[in-house]
């Protein structure tokens, strides 16, 4: 083992965990709040992932899965809006018939003329294919905020209507189990399950200081999940919103009592946690180049690390866990190997929870220490 190589392996494992944090943060939104293990996490990850390798690629199909997403989420909200109008049964059976119509329409063209590849040839034609990377971010937040609203209808609100309190905690993380199965296997009956790899914007960009290399996309990378997480903490401390986040986390039972409406709080947790996700899988597309439909899953678990190293529903205390499990895995292959990699990071993990097993900055009481 080279020593002289240590303070790059340190400067490796921060960038790694710069990754890790988003999910792990978008994981505690979702503990902290609602009080389950959100399955669609790693499912998000992966789409925001594979999405922007196909539209780098010049994947017309990822533009009509998008536009079909986006239906659905628009056919579910006008339902649920004519759901609420005062109107007769009789209007909103017309109007409900009229919806599902129209839906069937708009999916007909889109599987018909399949637009993707016409508008790839428009935006090449335009801006020339470095308009790809801004496409293939639009499209990949496009995609994961519609289907975390629709994630948010099936795996808490229908179930909360349903049940009532019986969903807590495991229908609504059995049901986001369901949603990751089947957001990976439409990824593998489209791609395939081999790896997909695409190029960097960024090339071999990198600059030394001292004996340490730094890559340019790493380094943007690392600071902008900081940058995005520091201004989510304080979003949650500061304004109205993250003051209607935090008394749902700490008194979900009272919280409608003070005036907060759970019903439209609750999608914007969701939103907010795929949006995170999303960031993430556009940072790795682009630091590491190869993705697969597996990716999310290999990320999360170690997010999941991070965060119970952290402490169950603290922010910080999963910013701490994602970056700490970062570097241990990365000293890990640099030291051992990387066939060994996954004990020093659940050793560590085990050995922290036996000390103390609510974490580094977890806390005992419920709803204290959140966000």
């Amino acid at each position: 083992m080279d020593l002289s190589q240590l303070p790059q392996q340190i400067v490796n494992g921060l960038m790694l965990g710069g990754v890790y944090v988003m999910v792990a943060v978008a994981f505690t939104l979702i503990i902290g709040m609602l009080n389950f293990l959100n399955f669609t996490v790693p499912a998000l990850f992966m789409l925001a992932a594979v999405l922007m390798w196909a539209i780098l690629e010049g994947h017309g199909i990822a533009l009509d899965l998008t536009a079909i997403a986006v239906l659905l989420v628009l056919a579910m909200m006008v339902a649920d809006r004519l759901q609420q109008a005062r109107l007769p049964a009789s209007v909103k059976t017309v109007g409900a018939l009229g919806l599902v119509a129209g839906a069937c329409v708009f999916l007909w063209l889109i599987l018909s003329f399949k637009p993707g590849p016409a508008v790839f040839a428009w935006l090449d034609g335009a801006v020339g294919a470095s308009g790809r990377w801004l496409l293939g971010i639009v499209v990949a937040f496009a995609t994961v905020a519609v289907l975390s609203l629709l994630i948010e209808r099936f795996t808490y609100r229908y179930m909360k209507a349903k049940y009532g309190d019986a969903t807590e905690h495991a229908l609504p993380l059995v049901s986001s189990l369901g949603f990751l199965i089947v957001i990976e296997h439409t990824v593998i009956s489209t791609w395939g399950s081999d790896s997909l790899t695409t190029e960097s914007p960024f090339g071999n960009a990198s600059f030394e200081l001292g004996p340490v290399l730094f890559s340019v996309p790493q380094l943007l990378s690392l600071i902008l999940s900081l940058a995005i997480v520091f201004g989510l903490s304080v979003m949650l401390k500061t304004t109205k919103l993250g003051r209607a986040l935090r008394s749902i986390a700490e008194r979900p039972d009272t919280a409608p009592l003070m005036g907060v409406e759970v019903s439209r709080i609750v999608p914007v947790v969701y939103v907010i946690a795929g949006l995170l996700c999303a960031t993430a899988g556009i940072l790795f597309t682009i630091n590491y180049t190869t993705v697969d439909a597996y990716i999310g899953d290999t990320v999360a678990t170690v997010a999941i690390a991070g965060m119970v190293l952290g402490g169950l529903g603290n922010v910080w205390g999963a910013i701490v866990g994602a970056m700490l499990i970062g570097m241990v895995e990365v000293m890990s292959i640099y030291m051992v190997g990387a066939t060994f990699k996954k004990i020093p990071i659940w050793g560590l993990l085990l050995l922290i929870l036996i000390v103390r097993p609510t974490g580094l900055f977890g806390h005992t009481a419920i709803g204290k220490g959140k966000f």
